[in-house]
């Protein structure tokens, strides 16, 4: 009876090993991934990219776009300025009515006096790993600049990676915002989901027909 129960504890430790090592393994290698991949405005060689792609993070009551978001959107407006890409692809979700996290993105471009025809939206941007096979799939980027605070760059250049996209990370932290601790945490998990989903390459909840980046953007206009 004794050695089944230290056997058992032995398989018990070992799978809690397992977990703990699944759980961090994933985590460990976008770290390490994206360490020489994130620059900063300064560092950033303003070289032959396609599109500086600024991802989503939600919206005010009002509609406008969340602090965090405007600091996303301040940067890709910031690189696109500095000559850093010739066009703006702003990803997020629109998935209902009321809730449209590009215009918001777009509006504020345009009133930073970005011409309409070089702020492209992806309607679609559900997720970090739909804005990236979209990029791609639906608007042709083969090199970007993904615009996104800095505990998010990991992951999302990993998964540029495993599509076949060439990426560097730009950061846009300006302040600390309350509620890190609960998006650091979400954020491993999240890495963990991207990580295994990266083995299979899923399509994203949504395709549809090539809007090319060489084109104008006000092909994804969707208001009158």
């Amino acid at each position: 009876m004794k050695r089944k129960k230290k056997g058992l504890r032995i398989v018990l430790i070992a799978v809690l090993c397992l977990l703990f090592l699944l759980g961090l393994g994933p985590n460990a290698v976008m770290l390490l991934h994206a360490r020489s991949r994130i620059l900063t405005p300064e560092e950033l060689d303003t070289g032959d990219w396609d599109c500086i792609l600024v991802l989503g993070a939600g919206l005010q009551p009002d509609g406008s776009p969340s602090l965090m978001l405007r600091e996303r959107i301040d940067m890709g407006i910031r690189l696109y300025g500095s000559g850093a890409a010739p066009k703006l692809l702003m990803s997020g979700d629109h998935g209902r009515a009321d809730h449209d996290e590009v215009n918001a993105m777009k509006d504020a471009a345009l009133a930073a006096g970005i011409p309409s025809e070089d702020v492209f939206m992806d309607h679609a941007g559900f997720s970090t790993y739909d804005s990236l096979y979209r990029a791609e799939a639906i608007f042709g980027a083969e090199r970007l600049l993904i615009v996104t605070q800095s505990y998010h760059l990991p992951r999302a250049l990993y998964i540029a990676s495993r599509l076949g996209l060439e990426a560097v990370g730009i950061p846009c932290d300006t302040r600390r915002y309350a509620g890190q601790l609960h998006r650091d945490i979400r954020e491993l998990l999240a890495r963990d989901k991207d990580f295994f989903q990266c083995v299979f390459l899923p399509e994203p909840t949504y395709l549809g027909e090539s809007i090319p980046l060489t084109g104008s953007g006000d092909a994804t206009n969707d208001r009158a």
